[in-house]
């Protein structure tokens, strides 16, 4: 069994705020049509279905952030689930909004969700972080997650939900670039190209060298007394 977790607060006061991305991924993962209705148990709503031939467990801890390890934590040592079977979707500060990543372990960056789930389940687990930008001030934080989402993130934020359910196949496979290219097409986001490389510059050359390599043959003189020393020097011998 895989277990996708989403992270986020209990409670309609918090549904739309930019902490609970998490929550919001697995509820579109939770619509597809596999999944059976959401129950609670190990301190979590949870929902049972199957990926790509893979039996998942989805769930939104309801311990709220903080303690979010606690709910999967206890699921994953019933299921008797390895670490590397575990996958955390949260919000991140550090990507702009729409932009996402995954990686496996890591820190946990100030993330409270993430600490928690190191302390209850170990480190080595996939982290698909979804960004919500960051406010520029540390002191507006708090302020920033635990708000909500402006009505013009809709434009990047369904459409970046919709591709995580679409391409969950991908998610539960480990397909971790074709993912991130499918999340990245669906939200608008182009790949960066690299800039084409400067030519290189020829080597530097001495000035004599350069001198050598431009200047033109010159023609001997034929009359006037360097040539009659000139043929003097390479006169043949009888």
């Amino acid at each position: 069994m895989i277990i996708i977790a989403g992270l986020g607060n209990p409670g309609t006061q918090y549904a739309a705020n930019r902490h609970n991305i998490g929550f919001m991924a697995v509820d579109a993962l939770q619509r597809l049509p596999s999944f059976s209705p959401w129950s609670r148990k190990f301190k979590a709503e949870i929902s049972e279905g199957e990926i790509a031939g893979e039996k998942i467990l989805l769930m939104k801890p309801l311990t709220f952030m903080n303690l979010s390890g606690e709910a999967v934590g206890e699921a994953m040592r019933f299921f008797k689930v390895k670490i590397g079977d575990i996958i955390a979707i949260h919000d991140e500060l550090d990507l702009a909004p729409g932009r996402a990543r995954i990686k496996i372990g890591g820190g946990h960056g100030g993330h409270n969700g993430l600490k928690s789930l190191d302390a209850h389940c170990g480190k080595e687990y996939r982290r698909l972080r979804l960004g919500i930008g960051h406010p520029g001030d540390k002191e507006r934080v708090h302020g920033h997650v635990l708000g909500d989402f402006a009505k013009s993130d809709k434009t990047w934020l369904e459409p970046l939900l919709d591709a995580i359910a679409d391409n969950a196949d991908m998610l539960v496979k480990g397909e971790d670039s074709q993912l991130m290219n499918k999340l990245a097409l669906a939200v608008g986001v182009k790949t960066e190209e690299k800039p084409a490389a400067k030519p290189s510059k020829p080597a530097a050359q001495s000035h004599i060298h350069q001198a050598r390599n431009s200047a033109q043959p010159k023609k001997l003189p034929e009359t006037g007394p360097m040539a009659e020393m000139l043929k003097r020097m390479f006169a043949k011998k009888d």
